[in-house]
């Protein structure tokens, strides 16, 4: 897999519009976020991003390393968040999915430390 891969996929990550992140996905794609129960489908995760983004101003990942394993990509990064009351806040993440022999993501996990973004800013 490509750098470019995986830089497409966090591009449209950051676009914040969850329909450029779905059509990357296969239709019964099963995406789990932290300790969130699992959504299936496209449906499911569109709604599940939409309520997310309804929480922040905005977001953006660099990538800082990628693997390879077989179908699984993992993907290291370190995300800039927006809060809603204009700080940023960033946290380390890792992502791991698996891709179908079409090119399309079966399985998302995201594995990140959401709490500093909802502490209350110390300015």
């Amino acid at each position: 897999m490509s750098d470019d891969v995986v830089r497409r996929v966090f591009q449209a990550v950051d676009t914040f519009d969850p329909g450029e992140f779905v059509r990357l996905l296969a239709e019964d794609v099963t995406m789990v976020f932290g300790n969130a129960e699992p959504m299936v489908g496209r449906e499911a995760v569109t709604a599940g991003l939409q309520t997310f983004y309804a929480t922040i101003g905005g977001l953006r990942h660099r990538i800082v390393r990628t693997w390879r394993v077989d179908a699984d990509v993992i993907a290291e990064t370190e995300v800039t968040y927006r809060r809603l009351d204009g700080e940023d806040v960033g946290v380390a993440a890792v992502s791991i999915w698996r891709t179908r022999d079409d090119g399309l993501i079966s399985d998302y996990r995201i594995f990140v430390d959401l709490a500093p973004l909802y502490t209350a800013s110390s300015s």
